[in-house]
């Protein structure tokens, strides 16, 4: 039996994200993986969302703007943090 719960597959995806968070402010991260339920942001250092923060997250480098989509925090690691979408 496996310990990971995850309701949806990964899927290996290195994109860079604008994370807007309203007391940090605007940042730039590297992804690790995206799923239908969310994403996983590389931040190994410096200050960071906390679990239940809510944060808007726009893909960067695409040859028209993003949408921008809203996210929440839901899981915290020493390298970065999972994001879930948010849908209301």
């Amino acid at each position: 039996m496996s310990s990971d719960r995850r309701a949806y597959l990964r899927t290996a995806l290195n994109a860079k994200v604008r994370v807007t968070h309203p007391t940090l402010g605007e940042r730039v991260y590297n992804t690790r993986d995206i799923s239908d339920g969310g994403v996983f942001v590389v931040s190994e250092d410096g200050e960071r969302p906390n679990i239940g923060d809510r944060v808007q997250v726009q893909v960067q480098g695409l040859p028209v703007p993003a949408p921008i989509l809203d996210m929440e925090v839901v899981r915290m690691t020493v390298d970065g943090f999972g994001l879930q979408f948010v849908n209301e």
